[in-house]
């Protein structure tokens, strides 16, 4: 059973194939049991309706038990393919055809797919593009306001451009379905907003390569800044250093950049890389 492609009789034809077309571009499919290119044609029909889901249906008539509706469509032969849009027939066909004929043939009255414009902006993002990102992530929320993924994408695009503070007032509101990754982005944008002098805190830890708290200032000014990379390996130090440090703090730090940076999927593979490195450590 199938919700794109359905049994149809005189009796119900009227309400499941001419009412359903008005909404939805209609594929009706005249077969008969003793018919072999029948039997070729219809797999293909109900495999491209499947695959469509939704965007055609498929109403299959017997047209030996339905000869009333084979003599409305003028059928003379079998199979007999006729689409129906708005309640009129467009066009059609008869005889078997290939798979990429029968498509052609649709996409000719069905609409295009949706845009998924969450996984297009992932796309743009993972090429490094975070303008063209994050511009059709606005084109998407001009129509879906309230979306909460898609507006924490567009936070992260804000983020990754270094407009800091045009993603406060996005993250001001109340996130219910996306709470916690919200919540990682306030605290990467508490971290952006860190003054920490990076030189002068490399230049300390030159002198004083010990020195673990300020090594962790260094992490914390590192991620402030975006580089993610550099802000993960000065926290592993301190755990190669010093594991019990203040209390474990290098580890303490480590796993809240994880929760952090992991907000952001473009650094999916990096969160994995020190995550495996702290467990090395550690085990």
């Amino acid at each position: 059973m199938s919700d794109f492609h359905f049994d149809v009789s005189l009796q119900d034809f009227e309400t499941r194939v001419l009412q359903a077309s008005l909404k939805t571009p209609l594929l009706v499919d005249f077969w008969a049991e003793w018919c072999a290119p029948c039997k070729t044609l219809k797999p293909i029909l109900e495999k491209l309706a499947d695959e469509y889901q939704g965007r055609f249906l498929l109403a299959k008539v017997d047209a030996d038990a339905n000869p009333e509706l084979s003599a409305y469509f003028g059928v003379r032969s079998i199979p007999t393919v006729v689409m129906l849009v708005n309640g009129e027939a467009r066009d059609g066909f008869t005889g078997a055809r290939a798979e990429a004929d029968v498509r052609a043939f649709i996409d000719r009255f069905v609409p295009p797919p949706p845009v998924d414009a969450r996984a297009e902006a992932a796309s743009l993002a993972a090429a490094g593009d975070w303008q063209g990102a994050y511009a059709m992530l606005q084109a998407f929320l001009a129509e879906h306001p309230q979306d909460e993924a898609a507006l924490l994408d567009a936070v992260a695009a804000l983020l990754e451009m270094g407009r800091a503070k045009e993603a406060e007032p996005i993250l001001a509101r109340e996130f219910t379905l996306e709470a916690e990754r919200a919540q990682a982005f306030r605290a990467r944008l508490s971290l952006a907003g860190g003054g920490a002098d990076i030189a002068l805190l490399q230049d300390k830890l030159a002198r004083l390569p010990d020195d673990h708290a300020a090594r962790l200032e260094l992490a914390r000014a590192l991620a402030g800044q975006g580089r993610y990379a550099e802000a993960l390996e000065a926290a592993l130090e301190v755990v190669r250093r010093d594991r019990h440090f203040d209390d474990a703090a290098g580890r303490r730090l480590l796993l809240e950049l994880f929760t952090i940076i992991g907000a952001t999927e473009c650094y999916d593979d990096l969160v994995r890389q020190y995550r495996r490195a702290l467990a090395a450590l550690l085990n």
